[in-house]
């Protein structure tokens, strides 16, 4: 039975495993992990009883696991998974109209090279993408202007000064894991992009075709979980400007405890400053080694309040309070059932929608839709 503390199972959805998930109106779009499924569309008019009314399937050896939908446009990313796979569909960005949610309509496929594109945000207008690109090493930031979808526009590019091979820039980092920008989040003029192994950076965007560097912070060389998630604070918070930084308890650099949240001072973006962490209550008793995938994975890039919904991997859905961002606290929870052959859950991504009801997308199998009285 799960385990539950201010949240309550209003119904589940018996579907393939995935990466993310998103609510646009009373529409679920669900991103999968693994071919064949590449896409799922639930209508959730009636929340107790969600119906799917479209799917989109991926070829052998590529995924749709990311899916983001505004201004009726539905952006999915492909992406190549190992070495196998039809290198004609290539990667990249698959662009639909979804005016229609049950009748997804393909638009446009924007291609890059390489593996393709992993994670991205989009505000309607402009993708914010982390795409692999010719002649550079790992991917890199870019933004796409989609006002018109059916001819995407490249607007700007960045990338940690070593990447550009084709270039000719030195490379630094034979000692080091190759870069890898995780992906961007935008607030105002400012990009915030979780870069892997690599930490994380500011970007001035107020002259998109130029992103140019504020800051940048890597924790990796002492905690050797990667930087998965960037994400800003709307507002001041105690007076102070504040900004989430999820590792993901994955691709660790040694063994070692679970991953965990961060939360930064960003007053001065020149010098981000770590004031704080979360880990869930008994994830980490002692600082030993645990099984990847036991502590965080990211906070939900939709919030209503200052209760961030995360997905905490094993430790499904938690339900943070960062009023005080000095002293994070947990006011909710909710553990899901453990999908049919495997061991724990794996909660990868949650989201909620306008009526507060709260979706926790499980990595190996289905989606859990929870009532929380804390949003």
């Amino acid at each position: 039975m799960p385990q539950a503390k201010n949240t309550k199972l209003l119904s589940h959805i018996d579907c393939p495993g995935g990466g993310q998930v998103w609510m646009d109106g009373t529409t679920l779009y669900i991103g999968h992990m693994r071919e064949p499924t590449g896409t799922t569309i639930v209508d959730m008019s009636d929340p107790k009883t969600p119906r799917q009314i479209a799917r989109l399937d991926m070829p052998e050896g590529w995924h749709s696991h990311k899916v983001r939908v505004a201004n009726d446009i539905m952006v999915v990313n492909h992406e190549k998974l190992g070495d196998q796979g039809d290198p004609d569909f290539g990667g990249g960005l698959a662009i639909y109209d979804v005016k229609t949610p049950a009748n997804p309509k393909l638009i446009s496929k924007w291609m890059t090279s390489g593996r393709g594109v992993h994670r991205y945000d989009f505000d309607g207008r402009y993708a914010y993408i982390s795409p692999t690109a010719e002649g550079y090493i790992g991917n890199i930031v870019m933004i796409l202007d989609l006002q018109d979808p059916a001819n995407p526009q490249e607007v700007g590019r960045w990338w940690i000064p070593g990447q550009w091979q084709a270039g000719g820039e030195d490379y630094p980092w034979h000692d080091w894991v190759p870069p890898r920008c995780h992906h961007p989040m935008r607030r105002g003029d400012r990009l915030y992009v979780s870069y892997w192994h690599h930490g994380f950076f500011i970007l001035d965007i107020s002259d998109m075709s130029k992103p140019s560097l504020i800051s940048a912070v890597n924790t990796s060389p002492s905690f050797p979980h990667p930087t998965h998630t960037c994400l800003p604070m709307p507002n001041l918070l105690k007076g102070r400007d504040v900004m989430i930084v999820a590792d993901e308890d994955v691709a660790k650099l040694w063994d070692s405890a679970p991953a965990f949240t961060w939360i930064y001072d960003i007053t001065n973006e020149s010098s981000p400053t770590a004031i704080s962490t979360f880990q869930v209550e008994g994830v980490d008793p002692d600082g030993a080694p645990q099984p990847p995938m036991t502590g965080c994975h990211q906070p939900s890039e939709r919030f209503s309040s200052t209760v961030i919904p995360f997905a905490w991997f094993a430790q499904g859905l938690r339900l943070i309070d960062i009023a005080d961002p000095f002293l994070p606290k947990e006011v909710g929870h909710f553990t899901p059932d453990v999908p049919k052959g495997y061991e724990r859950p794996s909660s990868n991504d949650v989201t909620i929608d306008d009526r507060g009801l709260v979706y926790l997308l499980d990595r190996q199998h289905g989606v859990d839709v929870i009532e929380t009285s804390v949003l």
